[in-house]
């Protein structure tokens, strides 16, 4: 049914959960699987002193390098369940990270976008927003939310 599904991943470990599901699913469909993590940079920096904060370029390199290594890790995990994947680091540059999301599944022209998310209600999803609620609002294809798994402990 999905031919192309596009998965985006930050290295957390609800993205870890959405990362297995995509590869699983890619892997029954025998589809084709593109890997996308957004760089987001820096976050704000809020100096006391009132003084700039100074972003280096060695700073830069380093966010990009490990955005680099998380998508070769969730390769290397892709081809050892037998399912080939593209991989695709995008830089934010100040723009919201849903959108890109969804900008980066309609140009790779997905049929399925997959993600985590926490499931944060109230104050915490006040605070902390959501880019799965971003994704799902912007994203013309269908979007299949992956959520933490809970513990028999739990139900």
């Amino acid at each position: 049914m999905y031919k192309r599904i596009l998965v985006a991943i930050d290295g957390s470990k609800i993205s870890d959960l959405a990362l297995e599901e995509a590869i699983s699913l890619a892997r029954e469909m025998k589809s084709q699987l593109m890997l996308l993590h957004v760089n987001e940079g820096l976050p704000p920096q809020w100096e006391p002193e009132g003084a700039p904060f100074l972003i280096l370029p060695e700073m830069l390199e380093a966010i990009a390098e490990a955005g680099k290594s998380l998508l070769r890790r969730a390769r290397e995990r892709a081809e050892r369940a037998g399912v080939a994947a593209e991989t695709r680091l995008v830089e934010a540059l100040g723009r919201r990270t849903a959108q890109l999301v969804s900008e980066e599944a309609r140009q790779w022209r997905a049929d399925l976008l997959v993600l985590g998310t926490h499931g944060r209600k109230g104050f915490d999803h006040l605070l902390m927003g959501s880019v799965a609620e971003g994704v799902i609002r912007t994203a013309p294809m269908p979007v299949l939310l992956v959520r933490q798994r809970q513990s028999t402990a739990e139900t």
